[in-house]
């Protein structure tokens, strides 16, 4: 499905959850609830703190398998003037303050202080590079 674009504007990219990324992502979500769920029930003094500590793993496991079809569904729009998101909205690359990589994922902060998370990017680094050259050229372009 291609976005609907302002006259003259040119699209640069589709963007897409990455599958591997997802996992990976949720493997370390995974990982990091196990042993922190460890250390509090060892820290209570529970008597089964490596059964408790399966928990988490399950849950983020169940969470990650139920939720995927919907997180790997999402695209994002990069053009010359935009970053069209999921559910109509859009964020122009000259609002944007900064675009930073979180784990797998890119996160987009407008001046305004709104925040945006394109989720699970295969090469999050490379998309905010591309982002933030877009960002400049539109600045050059731009009036006023």
């Amino acid at each position: 499905m291609k976005p609907d674009l302002d006259k003259g504007e040119k699209l640069l990219r589709e963007i897409a959850s990455d599958r591997g990324r997802y996992w990976r992502d949720h493997a370390v979500l995974a990982l990091l609830g196990m042993a922190g769920l460890g250390v509090v029930l060892v820290l209570i003094g529970s008597p089964y703190p490596a059964i408790g500590a399966l928990g988490a793993p399950l849950a983020i496991g169940v969470r990650a398998a139920y939720l995927a079809s919907e997180q790997l569904g999402n695209r994002w729009w990069l053009t010359d003037r935009r970053i069209l998101l999921p559910g109509g909205r859009s964020v122009g690359l000259v609002e944007l303050a900064t675009v930073r990589r979180l784990m797998g994922d890119v996160q987009l902060i407008t001046r305004a202080g709104d925040k945006y998370l394109l989720r699970h990017i295969a090469r999050p680094a490379a998309l905010v590079a591309e982002i933030d050259a877009a960002r400049a050229k539109r600045a050059k372009r731009r009036p006023g």
